[in-house]
């Protein structure tokens, strides 16, 4: 079993001594003004209620221990007299705690072809020179594996990721009306659940859904990606200004859409695999379930 017999034989010949709750400390009844006297617990609530009735509830109990300290000079903590307006009743009732849900969670789609979903996150790049971080944002069309849109700078705010997704649905050519928009799928990143981006995608007619917190495989090929980047050029390299930065992830992207072959999309170029689909019909690869 895995017991060492010296504690086997321990627990045969010994009796457990029983826990016994010899309880928190004392509750005093008194608190010591800045004058060194005693003030009775019962002395201290009726101040209570003369501050709350008063004040019509106004404060909670954190306010009411500054009150009795400006007022009473009482040496009191929060906790303390949190205790006596919960003997009084006379707790503020607190706001009701609402959680934060994405909008709408990402369900499972088959795509079939381009411009169904697109995948967005957000990267960070170090400079060594400068010692200072830079932001890498892309947007991936899960089908044919390019990036249809990316952003380089030192800041990455909402609007930084409306005009990047912009210029890509421009790049695709649907901003000329006609067409099915994408459906969008982002982290919950500041930059996603901002109002911003959101009226930005309704004013488009886009859908964007959230994927849950702690989720990343729910978007994978932009996470992939991001590790491509991550491990082809971003750790090969000291990068020692943000001009050289730019210039090395500018190149990489390039290279990344034109050049590189990928063996989902039949060891072509993402770009020149969409090139083929949109010109022939007959590039096309399996469902992908996401």
């Amino acid at each position: 079993m895995g017991v060492s017999r010296s504690t086997y034989y321990f627990q045969e010949t010994h009796e457990p001594k029983p826990r016994v709750y010899r309880g928190g400390r004392p509750i005093p009844g008194y608190s010591l003004a800045r004058d060194g006297r005693k003030v009775s617990d019962e002395q201290i609530k009726e101040w209570l209620m003369e501050e709350v009735e008063a004040d019509g509830f106004g404060y909670g109990y954190v306010k009411l221990m500054v009150q009795l300290r400006r007022h009473h000079g009482v040496i009191i903590n929060k906790k303390k007299v949190y205790r006596l307006c919960k003997e009084l009743g006379i707790l503020k009732p607190q706001r009701p705690l609402h959680r934060h849900y994405p909008r709408k969670l990402a369900r499972n789609r088959d795509i079939t072809a381009p411009n169904q979903l697109w995948e967005v996150d957000l990267k960070y790049g170090y400079i060594h020179g400068e010692d200072k971080f830079f932001f890498i944002l892309s947007y991936i069309d899960v089908f044919d594996r390019e990036i249809v849109g990316y952003y380089i700078g030192l800041r990455c705010e909402a609007k930084d990721a409306v005009m990047t997704l912009k210029s890509a649905l421009w790049k695709r050519k649907l901003l000329t009306g006609g067409q099915a928009m994408p459906v969008i799928r982002s982290d919950n990143g500041p930059q996603f659940i901002s109002n911003v981006f959101e009226e930005a995608c309704e004013e488009l007619k886009i859908e964007h859904e959230r994927i849950p917190p702690k989720t990343p495989n729910m978007n994978a090929h932009i996470e992939s990606f991001h590790r491509l980047l991550e491990d082809d050029r971003l750790s090969s390299c000291e990068l020692e200004t943000y001009a050289e930065a730019y210039e090395t992830v500018d190149k990489y992207m390039r290279w990344y859409n034109n050049e590189r072959i990928h063996s989902s999309v039949h060891y072509l170029s993402p770009a020149e695999f969409h090139r083929e689909h949109v010109k022939n019909g007959l590039m096309t690869t399996k469902p992908i379930r996401v």
